[in-house]
């Protein structure tokens, strides 16, 4: 039986999911140019990290990428982008209480490493290019994906974490 404290922190719960689902696909559609593509910065791959905070971000983030891709890309992506997402995020939720010299930094990795095997060596490689897929082709793909991906979350994402751990208010919104 749920209490009305349960039912609350139920309602957090699905209150952060929604909201940092929109946040994904909005940051993602605003920034379309630097969102959708071979070379790409995904601002909003930042919030990849968040599942440090708790598991309800593993959903929120996915259903974010998900209607971004969905608004902005191909059905292909949709597919393929979102489980690198779903991937990361759990894996990232995983390694929530590593620490590199007070950062987050090794949950920053799953993402990268993800969206560089998933999105780059396979996605664009086998659906995305004009020519036979070749080895090389895939590498430079997954090297061109990481790089957005270290800057988004290696960078963007270690920081916000950073930032929401050292402010109090924050915080508690994103814990409590």
């Amino acid at each position: 039986m749920f209490s009305a404290t349960n039912s609350r922190k139920h309602l957090r719960s699905l209150v952060r999911c929604a909201m940092i689902a929109a946040v994904y696909a909005v940051v993602c559609l605003a920034l379309a140019p630097f969102s959708y593509g071979a070379v790409q910065v995904r601002v909003a791959e930042a919030l990849c990290l968040l599942p440090v905070f708790g598991p309800e971000y593993i959903l929120g983030v996915t259903l974010g990428c998900l209607l971004a891709n969905l608004l902005g890309s191909t059905i292909v992506d949709v597919i393929f982008g979102t489980a690198a997402t779903l991937l990361a995020c759990l894996v990232t939720y995983q390694l929530r209480h590593l620490r590199w010299k007070g950062l987050a930094l090794p949950a920053s990795f799953p993402p990268v490493v993800s969206n560089m095997l998933i999105v780059g060596a396979f996605e664009i490689t086998v659906f995305f290019s004009d020519s036979a897929p070749t080895a090389a082709m895939a590498v430079f793909n997954a090297v061109t994906v990481g790089i957005g991906e270290v800057i988004s979350c290696c960078i963007l994402g270690v920081a916000l974490v950073k930032l929401i751990e050292s402010t109090p208010a924050l915080k508690k919104v994103f814990t409590e």
